[in-house]
């Protein structure tokens, strides 16, 4: 509060300095307007992947970009989600576009980065790849978008168990592979190729199964019984079990030693 026994003077400001504040205060306008429109201009258009995946396993995407306008600016980058591990929908953002250094790029493909554990141990886990690629002109393979709703790639992952070392431990082997609308297995790896016209904004949604029994590697090496599956001595000349087979064991990872897979003994 002002003294009441106190004048009060009022200092008027000359024009040049009334002028030099108006200019200060739209250079920094200009400027915040110009810092709205910068980042108005990076944005980039976008859609959304979703992975429904089984139980122990996760997925990251890998973008690869081609320049826009024929400059030579191929580049990549790694997408992982922020989810907590073991989460089995994982979404994330994919990049349609993006400007560095002054070249634009486009969205070619996608990689999916694929892994499962299998066991306890930090080493067992198992890799695979997918494939999501983005077409400018429709091919036979090229899938249509849906009226609504996500577009739905399938796929299924098989593991296949075989024995390695000296001392014959079992260990296991990831295979995933597309799905047809019937649910036959498929030999593409999954994913599949969209129109980039209509992508942005859109959701496309892999669902990823796990085949219900593991499989043998070396189907030839291993005799499949009522017990299980028992792994036998092969022939040099056709690496397949003798006749009359000749049966043989193994460890399981826990150190067990075996006769029959999974259930170790008969």
């Amino acid at each position: 509060m002002f003294a009441p026994d106190r004048p009060v003077h009022f200092t008027r400001q000359s024009p040049s300095v009334h002028n030099g504040l108006k200019g200060l205060r739209l250079l920094c306008i200009s400027a915040m307007a110009w810092a709205v429109s910068g980042c108005s201009l990076l944005q980039t258009e976008s859609f959304n992947f979703q992975a429904e995946l089984p139980e122990n396993f996760t997925i990251s995407a890998t973008t690869y970009y081609d320049a826009a306008s024929g400059e030579s600016c191929p580049g990549h980058k790694v997408i992982k989600s922020d989810q907590p591990k073991g989460t089995q929908l994982i979404e994330l953002k994919l990049p349609l576009t993006e400007k560095v250094k002054g070249c634009s790029r486009v969205l070619k493909s996608v990689v999916l980065n694929i892994e499962g554990q299998w066991g306890k141990r930090d080493l067992d886990i198992g890799l695979q790849r997918g494939a999501l690629s983005i077409r400018d002109e429709p091919t036979e393979t090229t899938r249509p978008f849906p009226a609504s709703g996500p577009l739905v790639f399938l796929g299924q992952c098989q593991w296949f168990f075989r024995t390695m070392g000296p001392y014959r431990y079992i260990v296991k082997v990831l295979e995933c592979r597309a799905l047809d609308a019937n649910g036959v297995v498929q030999k593409s790896l999954m994913g599949g190729s969209m129109l980039r016209d209509g992508l942005a904004g859109r959701t496309v949604k892999l669902v990823l199964t796990e085949a219900k029994e593991d499989q043998p590697y070396f189907g030839r090496s291993w005799l499949e019984t009522p017990k299980g599956w028992k792994p036998c001595i092969e022939t040099k000349e056709t690496f397949r079990c003798q006749n009359p087979p000749t049966f043989t064991d193994f460890k399981m990872p826990d150190g067990r030693d075996c006769t029959v897979y999974p259930n170790c003994t008969e």
